[in-house]
């Protein structure tokens, strides 16, 4: 019961979309409206400048990491117990109730997840590899599915269990879905990048 009810809560942390209500309360406007539609804190970001935008991206950072760190560290919750609390505020954000089950692609509390899992090696490993994968394809679905798969690559180095691998899985698919218009077409590569790289290797 105990497993059940901290899921529950990092659900429903994951469903509250900050990014939307801060829109409507600081800026009078509907962030949906800009961008790709998404109410997360891209559009927020457009919506309102820089300052408003982090604000939304570390709002839905915390509502993943927060939960589930506070499930692994403070009550105990480790192992396969750890799958559903981790993989709920991914699938809360993504589906939330509060917007009739229209969320967002679930990024920024998919880095708060794998700090509440990982500490670390999640956010450190995501981080460095969006970057990179950022200036290597064009579309961020493919740049977000290269992400998830070098940290998986991390997760096999470091001897990470099975239970993070199924945490691992089920992030990876509801990131695919949720990307998956952009990856119907074919990875595009940024020439300029690859381009550049090639004159590196060659001194």
């Amino acid at each position: 019961m105990m497993v059940f009810w901290w899921t529950l809560l990092a659900f429903l942390c994951g469903a509250l979309p900050f990014s939307v209500w801060l829109g409507r309360l600081a800026l009078r406007t509907d962030i949906r409206r800009y961008g790709d539609g998404n109410p997360g804190g891209a559009n927020l970001w457009r919506a309102g400048g820089a300052a408003w935008g982090l604000a939304g991206i570390l709002l839905d950072y915390a509502k993943g990491a927060v939960p589930v760190a506070l499930a692994q560290f403070a009550a105990g919750i480790q192992g396969w117990a750890l799958v559903p609390v981790a993989l709920a505020p991914i699938l809360g954000h993504a589906y939330t109730p509060f917007l009739r089950g229209r969320g967002g692609k679930a990024l920024a509390v998919t880095f708060g997840v794998w700090t509440g899992v990982s500490l670390w090696l999640g956010p450190v490993v995501l981080g460095l590899a969006f970057g990179f994968w950022l200036f290597t394809l064009r579309h961020d679905g493919w740049t977000v599915m290269m992400g998830m798969a070098t940290l998986l690559v991390a997760l096999l180095a470091t001897g990470a269990g099975l239970p993070w691998w199924v945490i691992w899985l089920g992030n990876t698919a509801l990131l695919a879905w949720k990307h998956r218009q952009e990856l119907r077409r074919p990875p595009d590569w940024r020439r300029g990048w690859l381009g550049r790289l090639a004159r590196l290797r060659k001194g």
